[in-house]
């Protein structure tokens, strides 16, 4: 939509970014719906609020009122928006502005000028050797729900993979001989994930049981069977997989809530405990950053210093 003017408004402009974002980035779905919802609620509350249509009305002023509205905002639970979410919304508003700026040339607030709230460093929820035993043998494996289930859990865990690119897998991809399969993350990233024996030992035993030629690795068994696309609806879901993670943790009665992101740290954690280094760490996981790899030191930190005082000499003087 044109203004009098001749100024594209902001709605139109969030939409132009978004497909920018996914053309010529190459971001997944899940941060374009992510972005979209961002942008969405500042949309909203500039029309409820500002009444400004126009790239070039956006000033500090109006951020710093936006940022007061998120840090008030309740949701439909009553409980304040985490200060991280409140943190993705500006990275989001950011990201926006910037496109504005540098791709279409249009006069706007420099994204330069909106800081980012500081952030507490990030608590890392890790499971230790015992608790991923209890965790990796709580599946009963008499049938082939119980197989897959086993499955899953020991990749999560060989692979340190996120949950939306496992259940993306499908079993042309994965190579049981060289126990190594190629994966697309974040940003469209390449790398190499690595089965470990026993993982690639459960995903034999897993696929054997299988009768059908679905394109999918992980499937549900619940529901209706629907064959088309190469078994593409039968493929199990991101939130299925949690729910899995979540009910033998419980079963196994682990003190801690876990997630498919809790193997993921617990994955890490193990080899930076086993003397890997924090480079191949990073590339196994796919950060893009070393930075965002650095938050394991803190855990692996405080198990070296457990060594320390366990076996240093000078330690068991009195």
């Amino acid at each position: 939509m044109l203004l009098s003017n001749g100024a594209v408004t902001l709605g139109p402009l969030v939409d132009d970014f978004l497909e920018y974002l996914e053309v010529e980035k190459g971001r997944a779905a899940l941060t374009i719906r992510e972005y979209r919802h961002y942008l969405s609620r500042f949309l909203s509350w500039l029309d409820d609020n500002a009444k400004v249509t126009n790239p070039s009305d956006i000033n500090p002023e109006l951020i710093r009122r936006y940022r007061l509205y998120l840090a008030h905002l309740r949701n439909r639970n009553g409980m304040p928006l985490k200060r991280s979410t409140q943190i993705y919304h500006i990275i989001a508003l950011r990201a926006f502005l910037r496109y504005l700026v540098v791709q279409r040339d249009i006069p706007t607030l420099s994204p330069d000028k909106i800081e980012l709230p500081k952030q507490s460093p990030r608590s890392v929820t890790f499971l230790n050797s015992e608790q991923i035993d209890r965790l990796l043998n709580s599946p009963k494996i008499a049938n082939e729900i119980g197989l897959r289930d086993r499955a899953i859990l020991e990749t999560l865990f060989s692979t340190g993979l996120r949950v939306s690119e496992l259940v993306r897998l499908n079993r042309d991809q994965i190579d049981l001989h060289r126990k190594e399969f190629g994966v697309r993350g974040k940003g469209n990233k390449l790398r190499v994930a690595f089965l470990s024996d026993a993982a690639a030992h459960w995903l034999e035993r897993y696929l054997r049981t299988r009768k059908d030629n679905f394109k999918p690795l992980f499937i549900r068994y619940s529901g209706r069977l629907d064959a088309r696309k190469d078994g593409e609806k039968m493929r199990l879901s991101a939130r299925s997989v949690e729910e899995i993670v979540n009910k033998y943790a419980k079963r196994c009665g682990l003190p801690v809530e876990v997630t498919p992101h809790t193997l993921r740290h617990s994955f890490a954690t193990d080899l930076l405990i086993g003397g890997a280094d924090l480079r191949s760490v990073q590339e196994m996981l796919g950060h893009e950053s070393i930075r965002t790899t650095q938050v394991y030191t803190h855990v692996t930190n405080r198990r070296l210093k457990e060594v320390h005082q366990t076996f240093h000499g000078r330690n068991k003087c009195g």
